[in-house]
């Protein structure tokens, strides 16, 4: 199966400490510039996508939101993530950057995109709280952070990041690891899990050939069984579609427990890139 003309796009969400509820399946948009993001923003959306991913790096919040504004979606119908280096210097003053580029009074989501060479950020964290409070994001987190250095943060600052956003897929997956973030209350979101090789895995094949799905829908659909969030990045609108098309199969708890394995008998563990 490849794309659908109409998509069954999952509608299941997350709740955050705000209040807000994020969903369950975004649109990644590293390496997306120019109107190549422009336009799968705005594909995504008009597909039902309701989750964005940006960040400052990236350089494409600009078209970030010129793809929402050109779908035609309501923006408090969008949730929108950002992501700030972790040595800017100038958190409020980046975000307010970030804030004109998108065309918008918030985002739902600010993110410390990785750890420092040194220590965890706590005075960054500090600003990250700054913003909260004026209404400059709804809810505020990091990525690319281990759970020890999480925990570090915390008793720095008392304040608990609502989400960590780390590299996932079947082939990185540890019980530990989702355990150790719902027991704290952070959610877990997963970014790559197209990649590394999770698309060719024999297992992952074998299930998607059995449900008549793609390796990708059943890798999308095993992150949705864990409650995860999932963003999967594609300029094509052919899988842009195809990655949304995941609400009206499930996985059996066998094929969930054989996905799960694959860590196992990959050696992998989760591990950081931009």
């Amino acid at each position: 199966m490849t794309a659908a003309s109409s998509p069954a796009v999952p509608d299941c969400t997350v709740g955050l400490p705000s209040g807000a509820a994020m969903p369950l399946l975004g649109l990644g948009t590293w390496q997306l510039e120019g109107e190549q993001a422009s336009r799968a923003v705005a594909t995504a959306l008009e597909v039902g996508y309701r989750l964005l991913d940006t960040a400052t790096v990236y350089r494409n919040e600009r078209e970030v939101g010129e793809g929402i504004r050109s779908a035609g979606v309501a923006r408090e119908d969008v949730f929108v993530t950002t992501k700030l280096p972790p040595r800017s210097g100038h958190e409020l003053d980046t975000l307010r950057t970030s804030l004109d580029l998108l065309g918008t009074d918030s985002v739902d989501l600010w993110l410390i995109h990785w750890t420092p060479d040194e220590g965890v950020a706590e005075d960054v964290w500090t600003a990250f709280a700054s913003a909260q409070e004026q209404g400059m994001t709804r809810d505020i987190g990091v990525s690319n952070y281990s759970l020890g250095q999480i925990d570090e943060l915390v008793d720095c600052t008392g304040v608990t990041p609502a989400v960590n956003q780390i590299e996932w897929s079947p082939l990185l997956f540890d019980a530990a690891v989702l355990a150790g973030h719902r027991e704290r209350g952070i959610v877990l979101e997963g970014y790559s899990a197209l990649k590394g090789g999770t698309l060719e895995h024999s297992v992952v094949i074998e299930i998607a050939e059995r449900l008549g799905r793609t390796p990708a829908q059943v890798i999308i659909r095993w992150h949705l069984e864990h409650g995860i969030v999932v963003i999967p990045k594609s300029q094509a609108r052919e899988r842009i579609v195809a990655n949304a098309d995941v609400a009206d199969f499930v996985l059996s708890s066998d094929d969930v427990t054989a996905l799960d394995a694959l860590e196992a008998a990959s050696g992998s563990a989760p591990g950081s890139a931009p």
